[in-house]
């Protein structure tokens, strides 16, 4: 694996023992389009995540031209948001959808008995004019560092 998570589909295919068109197949069929290939089809990498604690340096696109954004979470986590903010956790980056479709199958992703879930709006244009850095992965999530309260307004 190089730097920013390349690894030879070659080699992976190898390694893991599975064919091309299987390896085609998880990848076309991943739900969160988690996966990629490299412009030339020679390697294969995930598009974001957790690969802070593998020392990975993933070269994304800023975003220009930034709108707003969503954030699905569980109900129990909103007073610890609007006082604290959204954190990237465990992850690299916090992670931001471009619409609450999304947002909201993320958030029932993370559902338990008797929780329901929230959509937070996030002010993509007052973040990028107050200095945040906004990005977006190959399969279109968006990442930033972190949202300050000031950013973040609850769904109606």
């Amino acid at each position: 694996m190089d730097k920013e998570g390349w690894v030879m589909v070659d080699d992976l295919l190898d390694k893991i023992g599975i064919t091309k068109s299987e390896l085609d197949y998880i990848i076309e069929n991943n739900d969160k389009k988690r996966f990629g290939y490299s412009e030339d089809g020679l390697r294969i990498r995930a598009h974001q995540g957790h690969s802070g604690k593998l020392g990975l340096k993933i070269q994304y696109k800023e975003v220009q031209f930034p709108h707003t954004y969503y954030h699905g979470t569980v109900f129990l986590n909103k007073y610890s948001i609007l006082k604290n903010g959204l954190k990237p956790q465990s992850r690299s980056h916090v992670h931001l959808s471009k619409d609450i479709e999304t947002a909201k199958k993320v958030a029932e992703r993370h559902l338990r008995r008797g929780d329901t879930y929230l959509i937070l709006e996030i002010d993509g244009n007052q973040m990028k004019r107050d200095g945040h850095k906004i990005y977006e992965s190959d399969n279109g999530v968006i990442l930033v560092n972190e949202v300050p309260p000031k950013y973040i307004k609850m769904q109606s």
